[in-house]
């Protein structure tokens, strides 16, 4: 195997998180003598007030990428993606360990660093550029290329300034992916813009990565893309690397508690985050198909039947069953419960099973979560569990031309559309 493009050996990053750090200004260094003369004045020490206060961003990183590799790097906010990323651009200097690059990189880290509102378009192109590390003739060569991919030629020579907010992304955008780097690196950018530029961002990607074979680093937090882009990841926790390897299994690892266990079932015999009486006790959250397979990963559209396990110590009246569907970020998209379809019969004592058909499954790509509840109809709860593990909705490959994981919102609808023409 040829060597890799990219090498990281025992990668580590300090910061101070107070005191005085290794970079410190004319202004730090004053308010530091400032504040050691007050100690002085004051009977105190020089040393206090936590100057040794430390964080370590990255510890001990470690990982590969060769050329024409796509690789994701992913995990919770604060896991060291951007600090990485912005070693790997030599925007930052590592505390520990060696990093070995081999071709130019571009960062697309921050997109619109470097535009001055008051100039025009035209002239923030050469602008950027430049600051971007492109020469005036590479610019040049590729200028109306990248005006045709921000699509803005009608306001080129408008300052900026008076460009909206999607207007400046594009521009923005085209500017920096039309580099022509070994190793592009891509911080986030599909978190901004409408869902029509999020898929030129993807698809310009695609384009270096298998047309080009440049190397290519994503950060998201966006399971559809990763999915789509990368071929490898790197999960990131606690500034430490908590498993590299392929796709699927990092995006598990990732999604960590939002998951239930692989076979498609949640006890919830001692689960903390509930309350209720003790005579009601929902025991368990199962997923299965229409056909009675359980699992906890649905393609988009599979049908889910959800069962809830309940246990009665005593006959209940009335007991009321229900969900409500959150998202992995925990916003409510909908609940249902067993009154909507008739009336309530008392249950008990023994334990019964209340199942429920999502049929289609009209759920954007992602982890859900669930709340259930047993309660009296219109009364008293008997038994309420938050925070539940949930399935996994998975995309499927689309012809048209948005695609259902570049959609906005979480839910995902077919509506009978006509294409009339206008008569007169």
């Amino acid at each position: 195997m040829s060597s890799p493009v990219i090498s990281v050996r025992g990668l580590g990053k300090r910061y101070q998180i107070s005191g005085r750090g290794s970079h410190d200004t004319l202004r730090d260094h004053l308010a530091h003598g400032a504040k050691a003369l007050f100690h002085r004045v004051a009977g105190g020490k020089a040393g206090d007030g936590g100057d040794s206060g430390e964080f370590w961003a990255l510890r001990d990183v470690s990982f590969d990428v060769q050329q024409g590799e796509v690789m994701g790097v992913i995990g919770r906010n604060g896991a060291g993606k951007s600090t990485l990323l912005k070693i790997l651009s030599q925007i930052t200097d590592p505390t520990t360990g060696e990093i070995r690059v081999r071709g130019r990189v571009a960062s697309l880290l921050e997109v619109g660093t470097g535009f001055h509102l008051e100039l025009s378009g035209r002239e923030n192109v050469y602008l950027n550029g430049a600051i971007l590390g492109m020469t005036k003739a590479e610019i040049k060569k590729k200028f109306d290329e990248i005006v045709a991919f921000a699509d803005v030629e009608k306001f080129l020579d408008m300052p900026v300034k008076r460009y909206s907010s999607g207007m400046y992304m594009r521009l923005a955008f085209a500017v920096a992916a039309h580099l022509d780097p070994e190793i592009l690196v891509v911080d986030e950018v599909l978190a901004v813009g409408d869902a029509e530029f999020q898929k030129k961002c993807l698809g310009k990607m695609q384009d270096v990565s298998a047309r080009d074979g440049r190397t290519v680093l994503f950060v998201s937090h966006n399971m559809a893309a990763i999915q789509q882009l990368c071929s490898k990841i790197v999960l990131l926790e606690g500034g430490e690397v908590k498993f590299q390897g392929g796709v699927q299994a990092a995006i598990e690892a990732y999604l960590g508690d939002n998951r239930p266990a692989s076979d498609g079932m949640v006890d919830l015999s001692d689960w903390k985050a509930r309350k209720g009486v003790e005579h009601v006790k929902i025991k368990a959250l199962k997923f299965l198909t229409l056909g009675g397979a359980q699992k906890s990963e649905f393609l988009m559209g599979e049908p889910v039947q959800l069962c809830i396990e309940v246990v009665f110590d005593r006959e209940v009246v009335e007991p009321d069953v229900g969900f409500a569907l959150l998202t992995s970020h925990k916003q409510p998209l909908f609940a249902s419960a067993l009154s909507d379809c008739g009336p309530v019969k008392n249950a008990g004592p023994g334990t019964m099973i209340y199942s429920a058909s999502i049929d289609p499954c009209q759920l954007m790509p992602g982890a859900y979560r669930f709340a259930l509840v047993v309660m009296r109809k219109g009364g008293d709860v008997y038994d309420f569990v938050d925070e539940v593990p949930g399935f996994t909705v998975l995309p499927i490959p689309s012809e048209n031309s948005i695609q259902p994981d570049l959609r906005w919102g979480s839910l995902f609808f077919k509506f009978p559309w006509r294409v009339e023409p206008v008569t007169k």
